[in-house]
């Protein structure tokens, strides 16, 4: 099973790390912030790469709009501010200006999931990838740590077409290094298993991991797999796991409809794969203002909630 390390960092900040080792090598990239700089981090942009850097002001729409002309100028643009904000109110230029013409345009959704706590459910972004994951030619990705989040970045700069990559607010335990392989559309089993294969991504990993762990003290032998690509999916690495195991639970921290769950369940029944399946999601619901600890808990998304209901799955 993965070591959770004491030390947390917010994953947010290998988004501009990364940025700031790729701007070195290449001036061709813009970083593109909507009035939000210091919470997306781009700041760092700022002080660095002035150049390579533009606030168009808290105007979301126009922001995509000029990353698409930025892109079609041969630059390689980075747009950064809240998931709220570039999924839901920027959706129709994701779509018709991005998304249909391929541009190479790479959108970080920031700030998403339980966790942004106090700033309550318009900031809780909890359908992004629904959003998203329907759009033709748009690739996800939803990081774990600080060092997945540094690889997603990378990875998305050598990506010629659109992504979208989730990070959020809260500092959060580091799971992966640097040097872990990082491949879009393959997911890493972090641990192999034969009674039940648990499938989860993004910052609630580390809770995911924390359960499995009491799990296996008690005696269960679970498979774990980190899907940190949630589109394109890697249906291989599931599919086989639950031929193997005959069980699947989900630990999805988005809204229950279109989110990874979504994706995992459609894939398998095309794939013609009959299996027990279980999931813990936001069950169709806006949530509640409220400190990070205390909504994960009260959403079923604590450690030990996420013990309990794979242990009354099994």
């Amino acid at each position: 099973m993965t070591d959770i390390k004491e030390e947390k960092t917010a994953n947010r900040f290998g988004y501009s790390d990364a940025l700031l080792d790729l701007i070195e090598i290449d001036k061709n990239i813009i970083a593109l912030d909507a009035d939000l700089a210091k919470s997306t981090t781009t700041f760092r942009i700022k002080e660095k790469y002035p150049d390579n850097f533009i606030d168009v002001g808290i105007a979301e729409q126009n922001l995509i709009g000029i990353a698409a002309g930025l892109s079609l100028n041969g630059h390689i643009p980075f747009v950064s501010t809240y998931a709220a904000f570039v999924a839901g109110r920027a959706f129709d230029q994701i779509r018709t200006t991005v998304c249909y013409s391929n541009l190479n345009v790479k959108l970080a959704g920031m700030h998403v999931g339980i966790t942004v706590g106090a700033d309550g459910p318009t900031h809780q972004m909890l359908e992004d990838i629904a959003l998203m994951r329907v759009l033709p030619n748009m690739i996800i990705l939803n990081p774990c740590d600080v060092n997945e989040a540094y690889n997603a970045t990378v990875q998305a700069y050598k990506h010629k077409g659109p992504v979208y990559i989730r990070f959020v607010r809260e500092a959060t335990p580091i799971l992966t290094s640097r040097e872990d392989e990082f491949v879009i559309g393959k997911a890493k089993i972090l641990r192999q298993g034969k009674d039940i294969t648990v499938v989860s991504s993004g910052q609630i990993l580390s809770n995911v991991i924390e359960a499995c762990k009491m799990l296996e003290k008690e005696g269960f032998d679970i498979e774990l797999i980190n899907v940190h690509t949630i589109k394109p999916l890697d249906v291989k690495c599931i599919a086989d796991s639950v031929r193997k195991t005959g069980k699947l639970f989900v630990v999805d921290e988005h809204q229950i409809h279109g989110g990874l769950g979504t994706a995992v369940f459609e894939a398998l029944m095309l794939e013609n794969i009959q299996v027990r399946s279980g999931i813990i999601a936001v069950n169709d619901t806006f949530l509640t203002s409220g400190s990070p600890d205390e909504l994960l808990e009260k959403y079923g998304f604590s450690s030990v909630a996420v013990k309990y209901k794979i242990q009354s799955f099994y």
